[in-house]
């Protein structure tokens, strides 16, 4: 009996032992509350697990079948903006501290400070070869110097790497490494050349990161002519970038590859690029999104693309007794306001009286009020209170055609055009329209 104990002593320990924890603090410690792990995957993340920031300290327990590779830390809303990864082998605990002004620090876990010393370390260097071209330093000593620093640097956290999961990253992110000086011109030609050339694209370790999206997004955004340009020259520019990533992709299976253009054009999007995310798009997302059947994604980027500033209203038909009506043909004005309400929305019968009493007298501005609706009778009782709006009736609610067609999820939902019925604004309420209606003034 004691050795069957025993055993079961032994092995319950051995269990213990092949969990680790993530733990440590957050400060402001009155910030935080909460934090969830996920494990990045190619092209998504799966959740892990989550636990409670108490008075700044946490301590997450790791799931005993827990798979090694980059895990991401989000700690507030929206997810995508507040969080940070960390490499996890499935040896060791990690011990790290958050600071809202400083960013984050490791005090425990080998794989962590590696790369994050590399990473440091790295970008000190890199630092003085920019400082050096800006300052337009004339000892090329100096340069030389510097370059083999980087050089050292690099085979350093290589060697100091071996049998980790950060090695991967850092080979990975051989920079490039000149052997005698260059003038800036050939610096930045020859570092561009050669970004690539250290990166396996279908390296499961890199694939299940955020690493392969930063690297194509920095080299298509950043890696452009030290001239300053106009933002046409820019977007083409960056197209030529992007260009060139398409033949470094060609070897990649659609499903990553697929991930990578997929943010590739949010970034487009994110920085008012048009003709960039355009190009993204036509030239590679659409074929791959339909080759992944990832047509959720297509039905958002061509909402995204009908609705985005600039773009001419998409047509709405009515009857207006007997006489047909079109967004396209409204009588010209200043500004016109698409509100997309429901008669049955609590919000919208705050707003939309409210908005009609303010505009009454505005003879600048024509208002269409398009009614997602189940069935008509109540809409038929409520748009006699707003007698000032053009309205319309769109039968579905949310699977109308035209809640479909303007991508709406939400009710009231308002869109301001210009006299060409361009789409200019989208405020969130009633009192937004107002001012930016009297910001024009």
């Amino acid at each position: 009996m004691k050795k069957l104990l025993f055993v079961l002593l032994a092995f319950f320990v051995l269990q213990l032992s092949a969990q680790h924890t993530i733990s440590g603090t957050f400060s402001p410690a009155e910030d935080y509350t909460w934090l969830i792990a996920y494990r990045l995957k190619p092209g998504s993340q799966v959740y892990v697990a989550d636990t409670a920031i108490k008075d700044g300290s946490f301590s997450l327990t790791m799931p005993e079948n827990a798979e090694t590779g980059t895990y991401r830390i989000v700690y507030a809303v929206p997810q995508e903006e507040f969080n940070f990864d960390v490499i996890y082998n499935g040896k060791e605990n990690i011990v790290l501290d958050f600071n809202t002004d400083e960013g984050l620090t490791f005090t425990q876990s080998e794989e962590n400070i590696v790369l994050n010393t590399y990473l440091a370390e790295l970008a000190q260097i890199e630092a003085k070869i920019i400082q050096f071209y800006t300052l337009q330093e004339t000892d090329t000593t100096l340069f030389n110097v510097t370059t083999k620093n980087l050089k050292a640097h690099q085979n350093l956290f290589e060697i100091k790497s071996a049998g980790l999961l950060a090695q991967h990253f850092i080979t990975s992110n051989k920079p490039y490494i000149s052997n005698n000086y260059e003038s800036v011109q050939e610096y930045v030609a020859n570092k561009k050349a050669v970004y690539f050339d250290a990166i396996d694209f279908n390296n499961p370790v890199l694939q299940s990161s955020g690493f392969l999206t930063d690297k194509v997004s920095n080299y298509a955004f950043t890696a452009l002519p030290l001239t300053v340009q106009t933002k046409k020259e820019t977007e083409d520019e960056i197209i030529k970038n992007v260009s060139h990533i398409n033949v470094i992709l060609n070897e990649v299976p659609a499903a990553f590859k697929f991930h990578l253009y997929n943010d590739l054009w949010n970034n487009a999007v994110a920085y008012d690029f048009n003709l960039v995310s355009d190009f993204v798009y036509t030239s590679n997302l659409k074929n791959l999104v339909e080759a992944t059947n990832n047509t959720d994604i297509k039905t958002a980027i061509e909402a995204h693309n009908r609705l985005r500033f600039g773009e001419i209203a998409p047509e709405m038909i009515w009857k207006d007794g007997i006489n047909e009506k079109k967004i396209s043909t409204l009588e010209p004005t200043e500004n016109y306001i698409l509100i997309f309400w429901s008669s049955t929305c609590g919000h919208c019968l705050n707003e939309l009286p409210a908005l009609h009493k303010k505009l009454a007298n505005n003879t600048k501005v024509k208002i269409v009020a398009v009614g997602l609706e189940d069935e008509s009778d109540n809409w038929n009782i409520e748009i006699k209170n707003l007698p000032n709006f053009e309205h319309i009736i769109s039968l579905g609610k949310w699977d109308s055609e035209y809640a479909d067609l303007y991508d709406i999820h939400a009710t009231p939902t308002y869109f301001i055009l210009d006299s060409e019925k361009r789409i200019i604004a989208k405020p969130e309420d009633d009192k937004a329209v107002v001012e930016f209606l009297e910001s024009k003034k």
